[in-house]
């Protein structure tokens, strides 16, 4: 890998690290903790919080009628979420063992604990559960492509790609063809032992 490359990488992971911090400071400043993996609040906080929930009746009456109308199609997408999830499953289940691949943790990928929020109303919940579900799927389903991409085929295209996983950055640059028979095993090797136990 060039080393300027490298270096930036190292600093984007240092910056990732002081975020977290920063957040976990507002965190505590918001007076939430957690207790056995459960959300604790403050009970003073917490009145707050319900009284703040907007009733349902109010909450549908000040809908906006496209909002009403576009629900269905947006629920309906539940339907090819959890067929890739199924799929996507299966396939990690039967093909990552047979190359040697870590399998990915799905249940890292999905936080269901925005329901403990007092203020959010009974749709509200649905639709913060719907969300969590979706980009849950989403960022696990790219968690297993991006195992996949750097096992098989670990070369950065010709043009910028938006959105690119945090592999892809080590991937040999495209037309580099001694760089790919080069380091392809070393992708690999560096794919397997990416997870195993200390």
């Amino acid at each position: 890998m060039n080393p300027q490359i490298a270096i930036l990488i190292v600093r984007i992971k240092s910056l990732e690290a002081e975020l977290d911090i920063e957040l976990a400071k507002r965190a505590a400043g918001l007076r939430i903790g957690l207790e056995h993996g459960r959300v604790r609040f403050e009970q003073e906080l917490l009145r707050r919080h319900r009284e703040l929930r907007v009733r349902m009746s109010s909450y549908l009456l000040n809908a906006r009628p496209l909002v009403i109308l576009t629900a269905p199609i947006i629920y309906s997408l539940i339907i090819p979420f959890v067929l890739l999830d199924l799929f996507v499953t299966i396939y990690q289940t039967v093909c990552f063992p047979a190359y040697g691949i870590p399998k990915v943790r799905r249940a890292d990928y999905f936080a269901f604990d925005r329901r403990h929020l007092a203020y959010l109303n009974a749709i509200e919940r649905l639709n913060c559960e719907y969300c969590t579900y979706a980009n849950g799927l989403i960022a696990y389903v790219r968690e297993v492509a991006s195992r996949t991409e750097q096992y098989w085929c670990p070369i950065k295209h010709a043009m910028r790609v938006m959105g690119t996983h945090e592999r892809y950055s080590g991937f040999e640059d495209y037309g580099d063809a001694h760089g790919y028979r080069s380091e392809l095993e070393r992708h690999r090797r560096s794919l397997k032992e990416e997870q195993r136990p200390t």
